[in-house]
């Protein structure tokens, strides 16, 4: 049982208990088309704010795309929800808490697509939202068996439970959006399911706020979908996670069981296991768990050959799968929830193997031991990086630290010239410049070579504070400037001179 206190569906004459399908479908087609022409307007707006510029690795679109688009999703769902309660569906009160704690994590992740505030001032800003709502009356005080009988006061354990799960869920949907029309996408699914979930309990506000968002959602998509002209970015993804998460409790009312949180959990399976497989892997490998990468699940699948249209046809089925996987515990009143457990394990299983995380489960031992010896090498590459960065203060010219430079880079194995047998990797150098380096034609350890490349972004840029530019091997080209032909020459390295002793 979740207590709602603050969200308890209005039951003043003339509100309908549920609503029909002509007012789904007008909420659904209303919040549709706001979106659609707010969407539309950013894409053909002149301005240059919040463009996420492609950088040849993980960002491969070919050319600046908004990451702008949660705006037009916010904007629709808050004129949506005023509408309902000027139509006496809602009364204000009653959606405040809701609208005011959507429209704050919208806030903070739109302020970092506007300009990046680093991951720790986002999660704190995450759980102060969260800590917000709490104190609004939305809360998880008891659990109940979901398909039988008893009950569970969680006490203080309350505050944490209800502050994770408002957390947790903008985190994971922030984390899968890679990928044109992913999140969007498994969004309007997880609303869709959301409303269904809001019917079977005949709670008329989860209906009809959750098909609000999923219009919007499908006016956004219709220019997210590949080749995306405009992306979710932080402040859509924050928002439609939170909006879920948020959701999910008002779906439950007084005396009704927890098995709407279970329809949630394993509607987001394939968000959840990309998750858990993304901290896995950066934990073995030393990383921090919020860096980027490119090894998502739909990372391994256009790997495996498949286009980006067809990984997205098969993650949103096997979305649609799970979706009607937990709304099956709902209409079995819970005779089906051991079969989703089932489902779930073996689709962990079988994606670790045929996405090729786990290369042999008879050699996973090897595997795991040969990834700490990786680990340990990075370290050891990431102490070489901060000593270097020293160095920079006791080198009387950028000449002599480019050569103590090279020898670092060919120790970890870096080329200073391209060749045959190696390919490049680009790394953005502060706002002005990007280097370019050639590491060894290895597509299986192409993660591995970002992340070493990644343990010299703070050098370089001291580098550039220090001499305003990058040693000559580095090829440093500016951002700004056009494209440099194919075969043109790199700039021989200068004279080296001695560094000072400290």
């Amino acid at each position: 049982m979740i207590v709602l206190s603050s969200f308890e569906p209005l039951q003043a004459a003339g509100v309908l208990a549920l609503p029909g399908l002509q007012e789904l479908l007008a909420c659904f087609l209303g919040t549709a088309l706001i979106s659609l022409l707010g969407t539309l307007a950013i894409i053909r707006s002149p301005g240059k704010t919040g463009m996420d510029a492609p950088d040849g690795r993980r960002k491969r679109h070919e050319k600046p795309v908004s990451r702008l688009g949660g705006g037009p999703i916010f904007l629709a769902l808050m004129l949506g929800a005023l509408a309902l309660v000027a139509l006496r569906y809602f009364e204000l009160r009653s959606l405040l808490p809701l609208l005011i704690s959507c429209a704050l994590v919208f806030a903070v992740g739109f302020m970092d697509d506007l300009r990046p505030l680093g991951a720790r001032v986002k999660l704190l800003g995450q759980v102060a939202v969260a800590l917000l709502l709490y104190a609004m009356g939305v809360s998880i005080e008891v659990l109940s068996n979901p398909f039988g009988q008893g009950a569970v006061q969680l006490g203080w354990w309350s505050l944490p439970l209800t502050v994770f799960w408002l957390v947790a869920i903008p985190n994971i949907i922030n984390l899968i959006d890679g990928m044109d029309g992913l999140a969007g996408g498994f969004g309007m699914f997880l609303t869709l399911t959301l409303a269904f979930v809001g019917y079977l309990g005949g709670n008329s506000e989860v209906m009809l706020l959750s098909v609000l968002m999923a219009g919007g959602l499908a006016g956004f998509l219709f220019f997210n979908l590949p080749p995306a002209r405009i992306f979710l970015g932080d402040g859509g993804a924050y928002l439609l996670g939170f909006f879920i998460a948020a959701t999910s409790l008002r779906s439950s009312q007084k005396g009704s069981v927890i098995a709407a949180l279970f329809v949630i959990i394993i509607a987001l399976g394939v968000p959840i296991l990309d998750t858990f497989f993304a901290i896995l892997r950066r934990a073995i490998r030393g990383v921090p768990i919020f860096s980027a990468d490119a090894e998502h699940i739909h990372h391994r699948l256009i790997l495996l050959g498949y286009s980006k249209g067809r990984a997205l046809v098969a993650m949103y089925s096997v979305c649609l799968v799970l979706s009607l996987v937990g709304i099956s515990i709902l209409l079995t009143k819970g005779v089906a929830l051991p079969v989703a457990g089932a489902v779930l394990f073996l689709l962990a299983v079988g994606a670790a193997r045929y996405l090729g995380y786990v290369k042999s489960w008879t050699r996973l031992r090897e595997q795991i031991s040969a990834a700490l010896t990786r680990r340990r090498r990075l370290e050891h590459i990431r102490a070489h990086a901060r000593a270097l960065e020293f160095d920079i203060e006791h080198c009387e010219s950028m000449d002599a630290f480019a050569e103590l430079l090279r020898d670092r880079f060919r120790w970890v194995g870096f080329q200073p010239l391209p060749a045959s047998n190696t390919r490049e990797l680009t790394l953005p150098v502060g706002p002005e410049f990007q280097v370019t380096l050639h590491c060894p034609a290895d597509d299986f350890l192409e993660s591995d070579w970002l992340i070493r490349a990644d343990a010299f972004a703070t050098l370089f840029e001291r580098c550039v504070e220090r001499w305003g530019s990058l040693p000559a091997f580095l090829c440093p080209i500016p951002k700004a400037a056009v494209s440099v032909p194919e075969n043109a020459p790199v700039p021989p390295l200068a004279t080296a001179r001695e560094c000072h002793e400290p």
